[in-house]
């Protein structure tokens, strides 16, 4: 009786513990990619982060994939209560009334969300999704908004001066600079790193009910920015939701040729931040093959090597 007790208690340690460079063995996470409309090229974007994902071992993905623009958005009828996060690759079309009132429920209900890069741009009418997004671009977007969010002499900035929202200079490297060194996405990660080449956006304003600023990037005037310090990954107060907001990772022509969401550093946001908005924990460990202060890093195969 006494060696099977032990036996049992080993075989119960054996399924949590954690060895070197590998994840904790738990049930995969549940997780929900919204695509299917973007002005975007989402039949890279949503491969790639289902790929990134799955690669990880950590997550079990689906695809909630629309109609095309102009269809029948009836039919698209996701049920977001299975899942423990949501991540938005969405920019088009508005859902059909029933469906945005089950994913609001999902996420007044605490539902885990992480907003993708151009998800920002969607539903500039839509009040409650901006209020779920804090920051977003285009689409009409103005002062009527809300104000620009930007980073200036240690704090942020709300900015009530009318213009557009939203607005990127051209693609290239530029640094990602830490705001924010205990939250535990970002804990124990550099607090300056080099991102590959993407859009930077700027000029960004919403509600700005920003939560916990984590990175911002200077949006260089001399190659098209706003010469502003900009807020691109943070969290977002909303209730009891746990709310991811990733804004960099542009899309490129092809999954090959897909240097932004090819960055080790976007990947393991990726990552770090889907876990946290499912679980309100990250148990993953800093890569080493993280970039660094003077040099990006890429996952070509969006896994870890």
């Amino acid at each position: 009786m006494y060696r099977k007790t032990i036996l049992k208690a080993a075989l119960l340690l054996a399924c949590v513990v954690c060895f070197p460079g590998v994840s904790c063995a738990r049930r995969p996470i549940r997780a929900l990619i919204v695509t299917g409309q973007n002005n975007h090229n989402w039949p890279v974007s949503h491969r790639a982060l289902q790929a990134i994902l799955q690669n990880s071992g950590l997550f079990a993905v689906d695809l909630a994939v629309s109609p095309p623009q102009g269809g029948d958005m009836d039919a698209f009828d996701p049920d977001f209560s299975a899942y423990r996060v949501v991540i938005l690759d969405y920019n088009g079309d508005r859902w059909s009334a029933s469906t945005e009132r089950r994913f609001l429920d999902y996420v007044r209900d605490g539902g885990g969300v992480v907003l993708y890069h151009a998800a920002d741009n969607a539903f500039p009418d839509w009040e409650e999704f901006n209020r779920i997004a804090a920051l977003g671009g285009w689409g009409g977007r103005d002062e009527r908004s809300g104000p620009y969010l930007y980073w200036k002499d240690g704090s942020l900035v709300r900015d009530t001066t009318k213009g557009p929202g939203g607005s990127h200079g051209e693609q290239r490297e530029y640094s990602m600079n830490g705001r924010n060194a205990e939250h535990p996405v970002v804990r124990g990660l550099p607090g300056r790193w080099i991102h590959a080449t993407d859009e930077l956006y700027d000029r960004m304003r919403g509600p700005a009910n920003v939560a916990e600023l984590l990175y911002t990037a200077y949006a260089d005037p001399g190659r098209g920015g706003s010469g502003r310090e900009e807020p691109l990954v943070f969290t977002v107060d909303y209730g009891k939701a746990r709310i991811f907001h990733l804004m960099i990772g542009h899309a490129g022509p092809s999954l090959e040729d897909n240097p932004a969401m090819q960055c080790t550093g976007f990947q393991t946001l990726l990552l770090r931040g889907s876990e946290w908005a499912a679980t309100g924990k990250v148990r993953q460990r800093v890569p080493d093959d993280f970039p660094t202060e003077r040099k990006s890093s890429l996952r070509k195969d969006y896994r870890k090597p």
